[in-house]
């Protein structure tokens, strides 16, 4: 005699308990999270003092009305790539620097005008300063 065959139930894992403990676990994490967030120390950069320039260094100042000095000289802008090309001639690669200080309120092709003139007389780095002293003195 053979035996029965029984059809016995086939063992199967119940996953509910394991996603509620999988949700819980994801909104625990979701709220902790906010809290570690690391905290790095931020300091603003402090304006410089009013020092003298240093001797080598070139500054084009330009006026509310596009009145243009170069180091304190008054130039036209006709005869700024001239004189930049030369004074560029004479100094090392790692020198030829030219800072632009101008008004916010001033076009910006103009200054544009001025980097690209600057930059075709031989001028490597170009800083632009901000001078709204004019505007509101103190």
């Amino acid at each position: 005699m053979s035996k029965p065959v029984s059809k016995a139930a086939q063992p199967s894992i119940n996953v509910t308990p394991l996603i509620d403990v999988l949700l819980v676990l994801l909104i625990i994490f979701m709220v902790i999270q906010p809290q570690k967030e690391m905290k790095l120390p931020v300091r603003a950069p402090q304006p410089a003092p009013d020092a003298p320039p240093q001797p080598g260094m070139l500054m084009l100042t330009v006026s509310q009305s596009a009145q243009l000095q170069l180091n304190t000289h008054p130039i036209q802008i006709d005869d700024l790539g001239l004189k930049l090309a030369s004074l560029m001639d004479e100094r090392q690669s790692d020198d030829r620097a030219l800072f632009i200080k101008a008004s916010s309120t001033l076009p910006y092709p103009f200054i544009v005008r001025l980097i690209d003139m600057a930059r075709r007389s031989g001028v490597i780095s170009v800083g632009l300063l901000a001078d709204d002293e004019e505007k509101n003195p103190g």
